[in-house]
């Protein structure tokens, strides 16, 4: 994968075909091999890049860091490549940095899209959950973390019948620094409210919503979806947390059918 530095450490991405830019960013404990599935398809027709955001993958923790930070990095990818008017696309975590790279740079985008994410700053049992994370994996290392975390994402039937791939991402979360995966909490743990951004994003917001998300309470996912001036709104039924993997082809052809509205406006 190429790489840069950022902030000292490493900084990995990858990218594939030609055409306008789309940008993915993956969630907490993943990489993004997550977007696999999506780059193979849209690679025909754009220029698909994924981001290791630090602390994950590839890419090296960095101490300290925020979600403005992670956004940063993103920002780092995109000067690298000169990338200008693309879609960017978050899931979870990369929802937030998303949002906070919208924020500050807005008139470099065209489109934004949120899986299974939201504007909102951490409630104050969602802190305290967080911080009880930290702990445990400062005294317990993040194997054990990370294997109670990952079937949690998914709708109860599909992790049952879908136990190997569950198995594959516990693997490759129990890989990660344990470091990154603590920075990666606190960060979430200290984000700010964005509304804001989808208040005055100037581009149309893709949102993808799983009707069994237990990650993300059911009245944020319908709060934010009036605050942009301009939403493509998407419930998936018997999806939790994980659409991209839950329900590939409904999402693809879903963020297919959001990049067709961009361009025909």
């Amino acid at each position: 994968m190429p790489e840069l530095s950022f902030q000292g450490q490493k900084l990995s991405f990858s990218i594939a075909g030609t055409g306008p830019s789309l940008v993915f960013l993956h969630g907490f404990c993943e990489d993004s091999r997550i977007w696999d599935p999506f780059v193979a398809h849209f690679q025909k027709n754009h220029q698909v890049i994924c981001i290791d955001l630090p602390g994950f993958g590839q890419s090296h923790p960095v101490s300290g860091i925020t979600i403005r930070d992670m956004a940063s990095s993103v920002h780092a990818v995109v000067e690298e490549l000169q990338l200008s008017n693309f879609v960017l696309t978050g899931h979870s975590m990369g929802g937030y940095v998303a949002l906070a790279y919208a924020q500050a740079w807005p008139a470099t985008l065209r489109g934004l899209g949120l899986f299974h994410s939201h504007p909102y700053a951490d409630s104050e049992e969602k802190k305290e959950g967080r911080m009880k994370s930290i702990q445990f994996i400062n005294r317990t290392g993040s194997a054990l973390y990370v294997a109670q975390l990952i079937p949690t994402l998914f709708a109860p039937a599909f992790a049952k019948n879908n136990l190997e791939l569950i198995d594959e991402l516990i693997a490759r979360a129990c890989k990660y620094n344990p470091e990154g995966i603590t920075h990666a909490l606190r960060a979430m743990y200290q984000r700010p409210d964005r509304s804001q951004a989808l208040q005055q994003a100037p581009f149309p917001v893709l949102f993808l919503i799983g009707a069994e998300d237990e990650t993300i309470p059911a009245e944020w996912s319908k709060r934010q979806t009036a605050l942009p001036s301009v939403s493509s709104i998407h419930y998936l039924d018997g999806v939790g947390h994980m659409g991209m993997l839950e329900a590939t082809e409904k999402t693809m052809e879903i963020f297919e059918e959001f990049l067709e509205g961009i361009d025909r406006n």
